[in-house]
């Protein structure tokens, strides 16, 4: 049993397809083991994406991501990392696959709906800057 973390970002939550996005994990047969909605501060925002400081989007997604709610989520399944990024769609919404929550919610490489953990290791460090242990 793998665990995600899964962020539905402000665009999505704008946009009123929090339920959709939930149902359509669950309907994959995800658990729901943590749940929560907040407006990320940027030190919590920093941590989560150490990997992109420097490059040139970091400050508008940054600002993207303190514009509104995010609803932070840690799915649980089988294969869940590989299985959820399949279900997401690639982070492109205009090259994501039909069906995919990217395809029918994104709207942009930022404003793309979601983000999910891409390994197992990240997962944890994921999990453990949103949910706090």
């Amino acid at each position: 049993m793998e665990r995600s973390l899964v962020l539905i970002k402000p665009d999505a939550v704008k946009s009123k397809n929090v339920g959709n996005i939930i149902s359509i994990y669950e309907k994959n047969d995800f658990q729901i083991e943590q749940i929560k909605i907040l407006i990320p501060d940027e030190l919590l925002l920093s941590r989560h994406y150490e990997e992109h400081k420097g490059k040139d989007f970091y400050g508008e997604l940054i600002e993207f991501m303190r514009s509104d709610r995010v609803v932070a989520m840690v799915l649980s399944g089988n294969n869940a990392i590989k299985e959820i990024r399949r279900i997401n769609g690639s982070t492109n919404p205009f090259e994501a696959e039909e069906g995919t929550i990217r395809k029918t919610y994104g709207t942009g490489l930022t404003m793309n709906a979601v983000h999910s953990s891409a390994s197992n290791e990240e997962a944890e460090r994921e999990i453990s800057i949103w949910f706090q242990q």
